[in-house]
């Protein structure tokens, strides 16, 4: 699934094809993805103009003239495409083209523009929100502060650690503590600042917060600037590999040598949570 760098790739795609224009026409395919469309979603999209392309953790969220919000997450395998552009909403390797059978909503705006969103396993959604209700919804409610803004910092993390006896890996995971990090980039965040991933969260001193804080923002960002990972079925559309996952000092390195200067350990392997967690047993500590 894709993480906060991915999505913030395609965020960055969309925004010049998308932004300050109006959606001329819409049309859904089928009457669902992962969920129901809403109701009249086509038809309430057209002849809106989009005010601004944002990001929520792993939403797309296009901020409409009329007060709503048309929110977006990509699940597994979602992808915008724009017809008959040379750059696409995501700067990473797409494998195969995509299949006009899964293309399950399209849109044109009035420079002309049409955009295809195209899952062939249908896990993303999308919906229709009032902007004024966005903050009390469901999916955002309880959502932790961006890694990446101004209110996550080391007090921050050291108050949401506080009392936790659960591992700092799946501290990190959890939504409500901080939203949009994803096992990837949690497991290379760790690895730089030298923590182990079944460390309890609540018993890492601040000095270590401090280095996981900004390993995780030095990640993102990287990431984001290399155009995000190329994992399993999912990639971006533009046709152009992302690189970050060359960049993988733990991730998916089982057995390799570690990458911190001087270290002489190996990269493990476990399962915590059901998700794969990589660390060297020698300098995370």
């Amino acid at each position: 699934m894709p993480e906060l760098p991915e999505v913030e790739t395609v965020r960055r795609g969309l925004a010049p094809a998308l932004e300050g224009r109006a959606i001329r026409r819409a049309r859904t395919k089928r009457p669902d993805l992962r969920f129901p469309f809403p109701e009249r979603f086509a038809a309430r999209l057209e002849g809106r103009r989009v005010e601004a392309i944002t990001r929520r953790a792993k939403y797309l969220l296009a901020r409409l003239d009329d007060g709503n919000v048309w929110i977006t997450h990509l699940g597994m395998t979602g992808r915008f495409s724009i017809l008959g552009a040379k750059r696409q909403p995501g700067d990473f390797y797409y494998a195969e083209p995509t299949n006009p059978a899964h293309t399950h909503v399209v849109l044109e705006t009035d420079a002309g523009v049409v955009l295809e969103f195209n899952d062939p396993r249908r896990f993303g959604y999308m919906d229709l929100i009032a902007e004024s209700a966005l903050a009390d919804h469901a999916w955002f409610a309880r959502m932790g502060p961006e890694p990446l803004g101004n209110a996550f910092h080391t007090p921050y993390l050291k108050a949401a650690f506080a009392g936790k006896k659960t591992s700092v890996k799946a501290a990190l995971l959890d939504q409500r503590v901080v939203a949009g990090l994803g096992n990837i980039y949690v497991v290379e965040a760790l690895h730089r600042a030298g923590i182990a991933p079944n460390n309890e969260a609540g018993r890492i001193s601040a000095p270590r917060l401090e280095k996981l804080t900004q390993a995780i923002r030095a990640v993102l960002e990287e990431a984001i600037a290399a155009g995000g990972s190329t994992l399993s079925d999912y990639a971006g559309v533009d046709g152009a590999q992302g690189g970050f996952q060359h960049r993988f000092r733990v991730y998916d390195q089982e057995g390799a040598a570690c990458a911190a200067p001087g270290c002489k350990g190996r990269i493990m392997r476990a399962v915590q949570g059901g998700r794969s967690s990589f660390w060297c047993p020698k300098c995370q500590r």
